[in-house]
This record gives C-alpha cells, sequence and structure tokens, in this order.
C-alpha cells in the first residue's frame, strides 16, 4: 500500500482534518512517525487499529503528552493514534462514587467535575496534564498512593481495542467484579503494549473534610536521621494520606492527613510530637503544596528507585544513593514518597557511557537490598545503552507469552516495554 493510499485510508476513517503528517515534534525518542490520527469514538479507533494491523504499521497511544519520555526507544513506528477528542465524561454516578470517561479525559478536568459533588478520584501524578488513559497505561501515581493505591486499585472497567480492531470489555460499573480474569489490573502499567484503551470505569472517594499537614526540616528547622523518624512514623497507630521526603542541603519531611477534623488535628499534633526528637520545631499547616524539588536541567536522567520502606532507615544505602549518582557527591535532592518505598533521583550529567555506568552500579547496589531501578527519563544517548526497565526476572518470560497473546505481530509500541517487548 501507497504512502498516498494509507493517508486516504486514514482520512476515510476519522476526517481528513483530524489526520496529519507527523512532524519532529511527534518523534519518540528520535523515532519519527509517518502520520498522526485522533478518533472520536471507540469505533473511529477500533477502524484504525484494523487499518494499521493490515497494513502492519506499528502504533503508539498518546494521551496528553506527558510521559512519552518514559520506556525504550521504539522499535520502529509508523502511527500514533491520539486520543485527544476522545475526552467527554460519559456518566458521572455521584451516589454510587462511580464514573464512565473517555480516556482522552485529562484528570484535571475530570476532577473539577468530581468536585462539585465533593468527590474526587485519589490519584495525584505530578503530570498535570495527564489523561486518564494515559495515567493508566502508565500507572502513574503520586503521594496519595500510600492510602488510596494506584490505578490498579480504582480502576473497576475498561473498554479497550486490541492490536486487530477488536472492541472488548473487561469489568463493569460496581466495585465488587469479581468474574473472570482481571484485565483492569494487566492493562495498568502496560504502557500501551497490548492495546488501546477508549473508555474506563473508576471508584470515586468524598473529598476530605478536613486536612493538615505535618511538615519537618526544610528552612523551618534541622531534620535529622529521617529514616528513624519515618519508621518511628509507620510504627504509630497513624492513618497518613501521604508521606514525602526529601534528603537535601536541608532535610524535610511532610506527613498528610485527611479525614473529619477532630481526627484529623489530634493525629497531626501526635505526629508532630513523634517527630520532636528529630526536628527542631515541626509545623502542623492546614495547606501546603505538595509537589518535587525543583525542575532539574537537561541532560539528566531521572531515575525511579524502588525499596523496601525498612531499607530507608538505613543511611549507608541512602547516602550510596546519593553519591553514586551526583558524581561521588551528595548534592542534588533525592525524594518521594517514603510511605510507599518509591524515590526519585536526577544523575548528575556526564558522557551518556558514564550515566549508564552510574546507573547499572546503582541497580546493583539496589538490588541487593531488595530494590529495583528505572531509568524513567534519559536523553536517547543514555538509553541506547541499556535497558531502561530493570531485570524482571522470572516474570518476563509470562511477560512475552501475554504480549504475544494480545498482539503476535508486535504493532503496538514495539521495543518500549520491560525486556524490549
Amino acid at each position: 500500500m501507497t504512502v498516498s493510499s494509507s493517508e486516504t485510508s486514514l482520512s476515510n476513517i476519522c476526517g481528513h482534518e483530524h489526520i496529519r503528517e507527523a512532524t519532529p515534534a511527534d518523534a519518540i525518542d528520535g523515532v519519527q512517525p509517518q502520520w498522526v490520527a485522533e478518533p472520536a469514538t471507540t469505533e473511529e479507533a477500533a477502524s484504525l487499529l484494523r487499518f494499521a494491523h493490515e497494513a502492519g504499521l506499528a502504533v503508539t497511544p498518546r494521551g496528553g503528552g506527558t510521559k512519552l519520555g518514559w520506556g525504550n526507544p521504539p522499535e520502529r513506528l509508523d502511527l500514533i493514534v491520539s486520543t485527544a477528542r476522545m475526552n467527554t465524561m460519559l456518566e458521572h454516578a455521584s451516589g454510587d462514587l462511580v464514573a464512565r470517561l473517555e480516556a482522552g479525559t485529562r484528570l484535571r478536568d475530570a476532577q473539577e467535575v468530581f468536585a462539585r459533588a465533593g468527590q474526587w478520584l485519589p490519584i495525584d501524578p505530578p503530570e498535570t496534564d495527564a489523561t486518564i488513559g494515559g495515567i493508566i497505561a502508565a500507572n502513574a501515581f503520586g503521594p496519595h498512593r500510600l492510602r488510596y493505591g494506584t490505578m490498579r486499585d480504582l480502576l473497576i472497567g475498561i473498554t479497550y481495542v486490541l492490536p486487530d480492531g477488536t472492541v472488548a470489555r473487561a469489568g463493569g460499573r460496581v466495585v465488587k467484579n469479581v468474574a473472570g480474569y482481571d484485565l483492569c489490573k494487566l492493562f495498568t502499567g502496560s504502557l500501551g503494549t497490548l492495546g488501546l484503551l477508549t473508555e474506563v470505569i473508576v471508584r470515586l472517594y468524598p473529598l476530605p473534610a478536613a486536612r493538615r499537614l505535618v511538615f519537618a526540616g526544610g528552612n523551618a528547622g534541622h531534620l535529622h536521621e529521617v529514616g528513624q523518624a519515618l519508621q518511628t512514623l509507620l510504627h504509630a497507630p497513624l492513618v497518613p494520606g501521604a508521606i514525602e521526603v526529601e534528603w537535601n542541603r536541608t532535610n524535610r519531611l511532610t506527613v498528610v492527613f485527611e479525614g473529619v477534623e477532630p481526627g484529623v488535628i489530634a493525629q497531626a499534633e501526635r505526629a508532630a510530637a513523634l517527630l520532636q526528637p528529630y526536628a527542631r520545631e515541626p509545623q502542623i499547616l492546614e495547606d501546603h503544596e505538595l509537589r518535587p524539588p525543583a525542575d532539574r536541567l537537561p541532560p539528566l536522567s531521572r531515575l525511579k528507585i524502588r525499596l523496601p520502606v525498612a531499607a530507608l532507615a538505613d543511611d549507608a544505602l541512602i547516602g550510596g544513593i546519593r553519591v553514586r549518582t551526583w558524581g561521588g557527591r551528595s548534592g542534588g535532592p533525592l525524594w518521594g514518597h517514603a510511605g510507599s518505598g518509591i524515590l526519585y533521583r536526577d544523575t548528575a550529567g556526564g558522557e551518556p557511557k558514564e550515566q549508564a555506568r552510574v546507573i547499572t552500579d546503582l541497580r546493583e547496589m539496589v538490588r541487593s537490598h531488595g530494590g529495583s531501578v528505572v531509568v524513567q527519563d534519559a536523553p536517547i544517548e543514555v538509553k541506547r545503552l541499556l535497558d531502561v526497565w530493570d531485570d524482571a526476572g522470572d516474570a518476563l518470560p509470562l511477560m512475552r507469552r501475554i504480549k504475544e497473546r494480545f498482539d503476535p505481530q508486535r504493532l503496538m509500541n514495539p521495543g518500549r516495554f520491560v525486556g524490549g517487548i
């Protein structure tokens, strides 16, 4: 099939104004597709994937584009299927705390609708322009993972298009839906390698009536023995919504409590008292924005480090992570979701080979403590020298079989996932 006939076929599916030739701005890790298509419905998306399947075109789904830097470089890429036009709130059953919405709906827009009913979807990744479908595909999360989990725990139904254009559904609109295989969890974090999400059903929670943050360290006062302070909090009879930590020139620890005001105040006061041995004058704040440290500068690589929570009290390990990733110095922040054992660290730059060596050495150290290191974002020159995903171990053969079952021609995001799947 010629290029012109392919473009005509794509235009016939979703309209000429919604198909265009790709530009360098559409490239993913230096691999530029031929076309970008924007379907408006599940049916149009199915027709696009059916055409791509018959023509042997490699496809990458795109939501808000906030996480296109995640994953390995694609082996090849012909067509980007954007969900930008699939952005409708289809149903909000506020009485049941359930919503059905198209996958291209931006999280911030959905939260505004939910908030008017005193509800929210308790997921808070730092990418404010992220879409619901993109968050699911990347299994993105933020500080509130500690209390509410990830999208795997909030997703109860999906409509998706398989690589051959077949439309399928899994789950339903009730929370206790356990019939059959849980494909909702399978698609969460699959990075668009199994199919294209078009509609999702999520469970919601009431907005908390009150919120308090206990803030220790920073410019307000010295915070020492961060790991021990964290362990003290985790072993106390408290129910925090999030615990954020930052090791830097001035260490910081932020604990979030949400719920009914008397209980929130009591828990915040108890947490502040527990932090007294470790921090000078812990503060109780009514509100405070939880956000990562200041933006890094290119060409740094951003690492996501997963550790057992108990390992965060190992000062030698934390110090080793900081030194190994910063050219033998401990400069720059190491931060993250301490209650979940998820930390983030930027490397100090340097030549690509040096960055790759630093990441490899760090992986060996972290694995010895039961953890893993994923390269969440990096220059293409670094990605070409290693697999950005850490070793999947015994799970990799199973993941390969699942990929083969769903996408035997390897047309959906080929090469970008774990082990080059």
